[in-house]
């Protein structure tokens, strides 16, 4: 099998395999890239994908993965993302995380969203589909605090039942540290869940 996995790369010569020799397994890269290591990018570019040194993930997007004992490993959510938005301010989750929370949702949502400052759209990266959402303020790693004001924020989005899920974040409102939850309210809490806060804190 490794035969079979190695042996079209000995097809690269010249110009093509100088640029395979460049490639750093795990990485992902945009033409623009890999236009300044060639003289004709998009046809070396044909080249390594047909050879398997690169994987493309989308258009000008593409991904020189690592070999493990079970073959190629794709690369991570963080990694394709930050290749495509060129920036590291950015947070990757899945609304199932949501579930953590102790709200009573359980719904697992195939879908990956992103928080970041420049994208906005679903866009399909690899054979994953990444749902761009461009926000003004977001944590650099997910806090319980911060998935409860997110998920008050995205409630009517979510096949949950609405009611029974504000019941149960009314009830678990005393178990968070007061000083904590209100700063996520205040920095990602929009107008109508900082409201909701409000009147449960004074209710």
């Amino acid at each position: 099998m490794s035969a079979l996995v190695s042996s079209p790369a000995t097809s690269l010569r010249g110009a093509a395999a100088h640029l395979a020799d460049e490639l750093r397994a795990g990485r992902v890269y945009r033409r623009e890239d890999l236009a300044r290591l060639s003289t004709a990018v998009d046809r070396h570019l044909r080249e390594l994908v047909a050879t398997g040194k690169l994987k493309k993930l989308a258009q000008g997007l593409y991904y020189a993965p690592k070999q493990s004992s079970f073959g190629p490993l794709p690369p991570t959510d963080e990694q394709v993302v930050g290749g495509f938005l060129r920036d590291k301010d950015f947070l990757v989750f899945s609304p199932s995380v949501y579930n953590a929370v102790g709200l009573g949702t359980t719904q697992l949502y195939n879908r990956t969203v992103v928080y970041n400052h420049k994208r906005h759209g679903v866009f399909k990266l690899g054979n994953r589909q990444f749902d761009f959402r461009v926000k003004p303020r977001f944590p650099k790693k997910l806090t319980p605090e911060f998935l409860y004001v997110d998920l008050l924020n995205n409630l009517d989005e979510l096949a949950e039942d609405r009611d029974a899920v504000l019941r149960q974040a009314r009830s678990k409102l005393p178990s968070f540290e007061p000083a904590q939850l209100q700063r996520a309210a205040d920095r990602f809490g929009n107008l109508a869940t900082r409201k909701r806060l409000r009147e449960w804190s004074d209710g």
